[in-house]
């Protein structure tokens, strides 16, 4: 591995909080709620009737016969990547695409198309459904698009680990540009959920009938979300000499796997624990470093207090001294995209030294003892700051940021 520092030149963002970056921060700022009743679907029949849904469709800016052949997940990447590479200044006509990748986290991809490709051939038979919308169904689509419409020809791969899946997809865009394989990757993640995956949830009793309340002693689970975060990594030296402006720096990352169950958490919070200790080494940092902590905190009753556990066991004394938070109070939970929409707010917080809050937070729980930032954003002086994904399955990475 070379000594190459990875910088954060770009940022794209769509959100049931806006279409854009913009408007996606502001309404973390101001804590405000993404949660919504379900309009994709027929809800009725659930035991949750509602979600973090983008509730207009934005433009992506590609031709009408490209558009027809999109899934909702292809649209919101599309629009996100387009953002972050404008905000990254690259002139792609004078670029060496072949020394650009592409890495996405991705799952649930167009799998909402498939449900209801496969209703219209039951209910209107096979005149009556189009068989492209089935096409947008392998969750690497939404990689393949960007690459595609940008013409980007270096590395590129599709990361599938349940609700870690982008923030891994984080780390190995940075391996790429640390080995010398890949200058830029555009990366991070694109999801939207379906009935399969709102009905899984429900059926697990994992998900709450009212917006999710992440570390109140009356949480019921989770909100699912969607959303599209994209980053755009790059050699420092590389940004530096083109005169990029640098958001933040990408200090490493953790990834392990606790071997414990398919859904739940390993309650003890060692094993989570491990995953923020191993992100602590790859990016040569000290607890007492950390400033801020960016929760998984999905407002399950099993995860929260392991995940307290976890950064107790982690950071020692200085879980107390900081803050942490949870974007999925206001963006719900955002599947393979998760990590992703979180790592883009976790670098504006470093940004702008202000902490989104958790909001719905009203009583505190005992189990939950850390500062959670409850209802209303805080000014912090955060230079490095973590963001943790812990996954169905016991896949588990945690990421760090620095200022720039």
């Amino acid at each position: 591995m070379l000594d190459r520092t990875v910088v954060v030149t770009g940022l794209g963002a769509v959100s049931s909080l806006g279409n854009d970056l913009a408007s996606t921060w502001a309404g973390l700022v101001a804590g405000r709620s993404g949660i919504g009743p379900i309009t994709l679907f027929d809800a009725s029949g659930f035991r949750t009737k509602l979600a973090a849904e983008v509730r207009q469709m934005p433009d992506p800016g590609v031709s009408p016969r490209l558009l027809r052949r999109l899934s909702r997940t292809d649209v919101i990447g599309l629009t996100a990547a387009r953002e972050a590479l404008a905000d990254s200044g690259l002139d792609l006509e004078r670029e060496d695409l072949g020394r650009i990748g592409v890495v996405l986290g991705g799952g649930v991809s167009g799998l909402l198309d498939s449900e209801n490709y496969f209703r219209d051939l039951l209910e209107k038979g096979p005149k009556g459904a189009r068989p492209t919308r089935f096409l947008n169904h392998p969750p690497d689509q939404t990689t393949d698009r960007i690459a595609e419409v940008w013409g980007l020809l270096g590395p590129r791969a599709t990361i599938t680990t349940a609700c870690s899946s982008s923030s891994t997809s984080l780390g190995y865009a940075s391996d790429l540009i640390r080995a010398g394989l890949a200058d830029v990757v555009v990366t991070g993640g694109a999801d939207t959920f379906a009935r399969l995956t709102h009905g899984g949830f429900n059926s697990l009793r994992a998900a709450d009938s009212e917006p999710c309340r992440p570390f109140d002693r009356g949480r019921k689970g989770l909100t699912i979300g969607e959303a599209s975060g994209i980053l755009v990594f790059e050699e420092e030296g590389r940004a530096r000499r083109r005169g990029a402006t640098i958001r933040a720096r990408f200090l490493g990352y953790g990834l392990t796997s606790d071997a414990h169950h398919m859904t739940q958490p390993e309650p003890s919070g060692e094993a989570c624990a491990r995953t923020m200790r191993a992100c602590l080494k790859s990016a040569r940092l000290n607890p007492g470093d950390v400033d801020y902590v960016n929760a998984h905190g999905t407002a399950t009753v099993q995860n929260d207090p392991a995940e307290t556990l976890s950064i107790k066991l982690a950071l020692g004394e200085r879980a107390r001294e900081i803050c942490i938070s949870s974007n999925k109070s206001m963006l719900g939970h955002c599947l393979c995209s998760a990590g992703a929409i979180e790592a883009v707010a976790t670098v504006r917080t470093i940004e702008t030294g202000i902490v989104p809050p958790t909001i719905s937070y009203v009583e505190p729980d005992p189990d939950c003892d850390l500062d959670v930032v409850p209802n209303v954003a805080r000014e912090a002086d955060v230079r490095i700051a973590l963001s943790n994904s812990f996954a169905f399955g016991g896949n588990s990475t945690v990421v760090a940021f620095g200022r720039a």
